[in-house]
């Protein structure tokens, strides 16, 4: 946040604290909405995965390799790489701060639409492993890289947009300091990670419905939000 004075109606000068626009709240409900939206969708039109965190993969490439499925252990070191090339491509955009004309933040999202539209008309394939599905939950994978990288801090907090454990425990650690401190601020703290949660627990309800009655093109809905968060940060503060 960067410091700036308001002169008031009595001479006196009040400190305004400005948070970049892709720190505030609205950014992040709209960045969680879309996080919980994906995973349903993946779960639902794309073969029962959870494309969003890569915790689940990890384990099920050690059982593949264990049971010597290499083809299987191999769909899920796609979406593992995936999801690490999303975060040196965030990094990477991150350093062309000063030579492009628009915010590096606006970049990626303008990015995250173009892959929507890529995942929009991948067809459905029965085969989650060796199929479209795969290609589908793995440029998701890239996507939710993409966004968990770049957007990091929201209202003064760090948390995650595209999965809820961290948020989780950030939240209800900040309540319980509330509980013994009796400190506002841990509150406000404690509440802005439950509300982050409830955002993309609503995006998840959303999506239930729409995925249902779009199937795999419902992805499509995703770019809503995304266009709103990317001409929200046209303002800069």
């Amino acid at each position: 946040m960067k410091p700036s004075y308001r002169k008031e109606g009595n001479g006196t000068k009040k400190l305004i604290l400005q948070r970049p626009m892709s720190e505030t709240f609205p950014v992040g409900a709209l960045l969680a909405v879309v996080g919980g939206y994906l995973d349903v969708y993946t779960y639902i039109a794309r073969g029962g995965i959870f494309a969003n965190a890569q915790t689940g993969n990890i384990v099920l490439l050690g059982v593949s390799l264990a049971d010597g499925n290499l083809m299987k252990a191999l769909s899920y070191l796609i979406s593992i790489a995936a999801f690490v090339l999303g975060v040196f491509t965030a990094e990477l955009i991150h350093k062309l701060e000063t030579k492009i004309p628009l915010h590096w933040r606006q970049l990626i999202i303008a990015l995250e639409m173009i892959v929507v539209l890529i995942a929009a008309f991948l067809p459905v394939s029965d085969n989650v492993y060796y199929s479209y599905n795969m290609l589908c939950n793995v440029v998701i994978s890239y996507i939710c890289s993409l966004q968990v990288q770049t957007f990091r801090v929201i209202h003064g907090i760090t948390c995650a947009t595209t999965m809820c454990t961290g948020n989780l425990r950030s939240g209800t650690d900040y309540l319980m300091r509330y509980h013994t401190s009796k400190n506002k601020t841990d509150l406000k703290n404690g509440l802005k990670y439950y509300l982050i949660i409830l955002f993309f627990f609503l995006g998840a309800v959303i999506s239930v419905f729409l995925t249902r009655a779009f199937g795999s093109f419902s992805v499509i809905f995703c770019l809503i939000p995304l266009l709103i968060v990317f001409i929200l940060m046209f303002i800069r503060k």
